[in-house]
């Protein structure tokens, strides 16, 4: 009997710290991921107004390229944890900021560190 309460008991409690500790483990990845997100968003803008006062024809893929990176950003399902596609979307997005990085000569180096942010371009 004492071994059916304290199985019981322990089970309990163990769902509850699980339950507790996912949702914190969540929280921080879903955070890593906006603020990654966030900062080629800002950097796709940016560039992206940058360059429009030249109108010659590097300038025009660079900002095709920029256009294209800023609509997989907007098309990024922010609400839906569950989207079965999150990493590849994800995959993608990162492949097309490395491209245009590229593009314009920058070296791109996304790091988020545990004590404190820092973005590196």
């Amino acid at each position: 009997r004492f071994h059916g309460e304290g199985y019981q008991e322990g089970l309990a409690e163990g769902s509850h710290a699980g339950m507790a500790e996912g949702r914190m483990c969540g929280a921080v990845h879903g955070a890593r991921i906006g603020s990654e997100i966030g900062c080629y968003l800002g950097f796709a803008l940016t560039w992206h107004c940058l360059l429009q006062k030249y109108t010659d024809e590097k300038n025009s893929k660079k900002i095709k390229a920029l256009d294209s990176l800023i609509g997989m950003i907007q098309k990024f399902p922010y609400e839906d944890p569950t989207y079965d596609k999150l990493q590849e979307d994800l995959e993608r997005i990162r492949g097309k900021f490395k491209q245009v990085c590229s593009m314009l000569n920058i070296q791109s180096d996304f790091r988020i560190g545990t004590e404190r942010s820092s973005l590196t371009f």
